[in-house]
């Protein structure tokens, strides 16, 4: 992002009230925030209680999908490397070809690559945690396919959310095998991004679709993680993919988190918003319909943190229209975003406050940025 003293001004101007239509792109435009959202954002969803899909007819090749992401007026789109490989899952570069075009049609900014290695059953146990080292080393090497794949269409990072990788019941994993294993993978995964030029970050859910736990179930053990990885590879490369509805998970304060990782020195490679209720399942709800002070507080953060990467749309919006679903998305984070600018313009009586340790202190300071938006 890039926060100035001139465009902090506009917000009791030029964006005064309610954000919506073409200010909302002006407002991106002005403070450097970038939007993306996953290609699966705009593709056709179903669960486990319906057989087909919920938006029956809907177009779900990769060009379809990208053209839903421009008309929702999103400028980047991130990607799962499954879509990207055949059956015997080797490379599919007519699909990179189709995808190449699809981009350059509709201005579109590739921005991560993410390596789906949950969805095939034979990774039931999991990928590079698996306890077959066969499975394993051929869930690295897929993995490193994703890295090229994401290389070739311009990706700037590599996600892996590792959803097989895990457990179910007490005793079922020796858990610092789990974990070395899991960590000798993720060092071979990120030297090759790094090799690239792309920033490698892992997302951690605390479970599901592991019933037990999964081997990265909190941004927490994602930093150390991180820190192990990038020991090993020497560097910062690899750090932490931020899913704001897994924070909700376990009921983190998602603010905090982005402060631990700072601390530690490891950085936020990008960020999936969405929303979820607390202590819930993984609902990926339209970002900005849960509670408006903890997302705003998360805002904050990442404005003052200095955030520069992308905020991308991950949402599973099953019953509604996925177009004007992205789109309602985007106009909450941008409305929200406001209100997180509007106190980061008032930093220094917001530390004033919270310097006394009076909680009303602080929230006169916020209060009306939050509820009225000025």
């Amino acid at each position: 992002m890039k926060v100035t003293k001139q465009a902090l001004a506009k917000l009791s101007t030029v964006y005064k009230g309610y954000l919506e239509g073409d200010k909302i792109q002006q407002f991106f435009d002005d403070f450097g925030i970038k939007m993306a959202a996953g290609h699966w954002v705009a593709g056709s969803f179903n669960d486990r209680f319906i057989a087909g899909t919920y938006t029956p007819g809907l177009d779900d090749s990769i060009a379809g999908k990208i053209a839903r992401v421009a008309k929702a007026g999103i400028k980047g789109i991130e990607f799962h490397d499954s879509f990207f490989v055949k059956k015997d899952f080797t490379k599919d570069k007519n699909a990179i070809a189709v995808a190449k075009q699809a981009l350059a049609k509709y201005k579109l900014t590739p921005t991560s690559m993410n390596i789906n290695l949950f969805s095939d059953p034979k990774w039931q146990l999991g990928s590079i945690s698996n306890p077959n080292k066969s499975i394993r080393d051929d869930s690295i090497a897929y993995a490193l396919q994703g890295v090229d794949i994401g290389r070739e269409l311009g990706c700037e990072s590599i996600g892996f959310w590792p959803g097989s990788d895990g457990w179910d019941y007490n005793f079922e994993v020796n858990y610092g095998k789990l974990l070395d294993r899991f960590i000798e993978g993720c060092v071979l995964i990120n030297k090759k991004a790094k090799s690239y030029g792309m920033r490698f970050g892992i997302e951690a859910k605390l479970h599901e679709p592991r019933e037990g736990n999964m081997v990265i179930p909190t941004t927490h053990m994602s930093i150390l993680l991180s820190k192990l990885v990038n020991e090993a590879c020497g560097g910062n490369n690899m750090g932490a993919l931020v899913d704001y509805g897994h924070e909700q998970m376990y009921a983190v304060e998602p603010a905090s988190m982005l402060y631990a990782a700072d601390r530690a020195g490891v950085d936020i490679v990008n960020f999936h918003m969405n929303d979820a209720k607390t202590h819930s399942n993984d609902e990926d709800r339209i970002a900005g319909t849960g509670d408006i002070w903890r997302f705003t507080d998360f805002c904050y953060a990442t404005i003052d943190l200095g955030y520069k990467g992308w905020f991308s749309e991950d949402q599973y919006t099953y019953r509604t229209d996925p177009v004007k679903s992205m789109a309602m998305s985007r106009e909450f984070f941008a409305n929200i975003m406001k209100k997180a600018l509007l106190i980061y313009a008032m930093e220094d009586k917001l530390l004033k406050a919270q310097a006394t340790g009076d909680a009303i202190a602080t929230i006169n300071v916020v209060k009306k940025a939050i509820l009225i938006g000025q």
